[in-house]
C-alpha cells in the first residue's frame, strides 16, 4: 500500500501480475505513464539495480508532488508532469531516442483523486463539480453541464458512460440549470438519483454520468490512443506493454490496438514477402488478466480491472 506525502493511502491494482507482465530486469529502463501515488512505480524501482532507470508521468499536479517527495533523492528516477501524448518528448529529455524495456498504463481515476472531495470526481461526497485531472486546465465538468446542449449532454452520457437513461438525464439537467446552475457534485448526483431509475445493485444511479463527464473533461480516450501509439514506438524489441483498464470503453480500445498491431495488415495477408513496415509490431502475451477474488475482497475498486499485455517484436521480424 502506497501513501503520499499527506498520508493518503492507495493500493496498487494487480501489483504482482503487473510485475510479472513487465518482467522487470535489474538494469532495464521502465516507464510508469500513470504514477498516481507510486504503488506500481515503487515496486518496479525496488527491482532495479543502480544501472536501471524509471520514468514517471502523470498529468495530475498532486501526483507529481507525491512523486517528487517520494523519489527526489533517487538518481534512477525522472518525473514529468505530462500527458500520454507527451511520452516520447519526456523520454527524449532524459536521452534522445530513449526506448523502454517496459511501459505501464494504469488508467482511470486513482483512489486519492476519488477520496478528495475538492477534486469533484466523487458523487458520494460534496465538492466543486470539477473533475479535471490537470487542475485548472481546460473546461470543468460544471462548465460542460451548464453550457452543453441537451443533445450533446445525451451523447456524452450515452457514448462515454453507456448510460441507458442519457436523454432523460440530459433533459432534466437542462431544465434544472435554467433555474440554478450546477456547481457541486451532490447537486448533480442527487438530481440524477431523482430522475433516473436505479437498475444495478450496489451502483449509484449517477455512476455512469460521472464516468462520462470525467472521460469527456479529460479527453481520456483520445489521450489513450495517442499514448498507446507512442508507447509502441518507444518499446525496445522484447519490451513489454502492460495496460490496466477499468471500464469497457478503455478496454475495447486497448484490446483492438493490441490486436491490430499484432496482426499483418489485411492488404498483405497471405503474401510470401511482406514488407517490414506492415509486419506485426506486437505479440500478444496471453488473454486479459483479472484480479483474484482475494484482491477484490481487500480492494473493491479493483473489481472491474483488466490487465492486457503485449510484447514488442523486432522491426522486420517475419510474421
Amino acid at each position: 500500500m502506497a501513501r503520499d506525502e499527506q498520508g493518503i493511502s492507495h493500493t496498487p491494482v494487480m501489483l504482482a501480475q503487473v510485475l510479472s507482465a513487465l518482467d522487470v530486469q535489474p538494469g532495464g529502463v521502465y516507464l510508469d505513464a500513470t504514477f498516481g501515488r507510486g504503488g506500481h512505480a515503487g515496486a518496479i524501482l525496488s527491482k532495479l539495480s543502480a544501472d536501471g532507470r524509471l520514468l514517471c508521468l502523470d498529468r495530475d499536479p498532486a501526483a507529481i508532488d507525491s512523486a517528487a517527495a517520494k523519489f527526489a533523492s533517487d538518481a534512477r528516477v525522472s518525473v514529468f508532469h505530462a500527458e500520454f501524448s507527451d511520452l516520447a518528448a519526456c523520454a527524449d529529455r532524459v536521452k534522445p531516442g530513449l526506448c523502454f524495456d517496459g511501459i505501464l498504463f494504469d488508467l482511470g481515476v486513482s483512489s486519492p483523486q476519488l477520496d478528495d472531495a475538492q477534486r469533484g470526481f466523487s458523487f458520494m461526497q460534496d465538492g466543486p463539480l470539477d473533475m479535471r485531472m490537470n487542475e485548472g486546465r481546460g473546461r470543468s465538468a460544471a462548465e460542460v453541464v451548464n453550457t452543453a446542449s441537451e443533445g450533446e449532454l445525451a451523447r456524452i452520457f450515452f457514448e462515454l458512460g453507456e448510460e441507458r437513461f442519457a436523454k432523460r438525464i440530459a433533459r432534466a439537467i437542462v431544465a434544472d440549470r435554467s433555474q440554478q446552475p450546477f456547481r457541486t457534485t451532490l447537486q448533480l448526483s442527487q438530481m440524477i438519483a431523482r430522475v433516473a431509475p436505479t437498475r444495478e445493485r450496489h451502483k449509484h444511479p449517477a455512476t455512469r454520468v460521472f464516468q462520462a463527464l470525467r472521460i469527456h473533461v479529460n479527453q481520456e480516450l483520445e489521450q489513450l490512443q495517442l499514448g498507446l501509439g507512442a508507447a509502441v514506438s518507444r518499446l525496445q524489441p522484447g519490451g513489454r506493454l502492460a495496460v490496466i483498464s477499468f471500464h469497457s470503453l478503455e478496454d475495447r480500445i486497448v484490446k483492438h490496438f493490441m490486436r491490430e498491431h499484432s496482426s499483418v495488415d489485411p492488404m498483405y495477408a497471405g503474401l510470401p514477402d511482406i514488407p517490414a513496415h506492415v509486419r506485426p509490431k506486437l505479440k500478444l502475451a496471453g488473454k486479459s488478466i483479472e484480479p483474484a477474488p482475494i484482491e477484490i475482497d481487500r480492494n473493491p475498486r479493483a473489481r472491474s480491472a483488466r490487465l492486457r499485455v503485449a510484447q514488442r517484436l523486432s522491426q522486420g521480424l517475419a510474421a
